[in-house]
């Protein structure tokens, strides 16, 4: 299987944005209209897309729910969809609008037992995302700790049934400061299942180097908005890992 580089679309207020940090006081707008962004990142050659519903994961809840379904319904590419959800009929619902993926985070790690009904009702389908920072998963949109550690909270999560992990770095997310690639060469040779990896992309070289990990794919976001490379290029520069 080829690397996947998988543009990120962050849905506040039904706009797409990048936060810095995690810091939904460092909000920067890219677009009005989600799925025409979705469009476009396809028609650039993008094969997945990673939507998140940043009110849904502040809130507890899915929020951007018509935002969601139109990206789904506008593009031919698989969807995977993230944020505020927090039970089997969020997840439900992120299903039937479209979604080829859905992400548990925060409700992985307050109601575990969630990871094992979503993977038997839904196998294949599920990502569990550890957000870290120094070490530590943190939940509620990246604003509360957890008090578990990430790796360990990652090994329980597969042994619950998770097919897939993403691990984020909250510390490099959207801050174009590079990624830890050794947080996630780390998560690729201690799990049994694909790691993808997101957070402080900045060069076509980092995605490269991600590559080598082992990992199955990165969540690119604000590189590409803000133009440090095409999403070709991105492509081209993992096409021989």
């Amino acid at each position: 299987m080829s690397f996947e580089v998988i543009p990120a679309i962050d849905i506040r207020g039904g706009r797409c944005v990048r936060l810095t940090y995690g810091d939904y006081d460092q909000e920067t707008t890219y677009a009005d209209d989600p799925a025409a962004v979705a469009r476009d990142w396809e028609a650039q050659g993008a094969e997945r897309l990673h939507v998140v519903d940043l009110d849904g994961a502040r809130e507890g809840r899915p929020v951007n729910r018509a935002e969601i379904a139109a990206i789904c319904e506008a593009v031919g590419i698989p969807v995977e969809v993230s944020g505020g959800l927090r039970t089997i009929e969020d997840i439900e619902g992120a299903v039937e609008r479209g979604a080829e993926r859905i992400q548990l985070g925060s409700a992985a790690v307050r109601n575990p037992d969630l990871v094992n009904l979503a993977s038997e009702r839904f196998p294949r389908m599920l990502v569990v995302a550890i957000d870290t920072r120094a070490g530590e998963a943190l939940t509620e949109g990246w604003r509360e700790g957890s008090g578990a550690d990430g790796l360990a909270l990652a090994r329980e999560m597969v042994e619950r049934g998770a097919p897939r992990i993403m691990v984020t770095d909250i510390g490099r997310d959207g801050a174009l400061a590079g990624p830890n690639v050794e947080l996630a060469a780390e998560f690729a040779a201690a799990l049994p299942v694909p790691v993808v990896a997101s957070g402080g992309v900045t060069t076509a070289d980092d995605l490269r180097a991600l590559a080598e990990t082992g990992c199955e794919g990165a969540i690119v976001g604000k590189a590409l908005y803000e133009r440090r490379f095409t999403l070709a290029e991105a492509l081209e520069a993992v096409a021989a890992c």
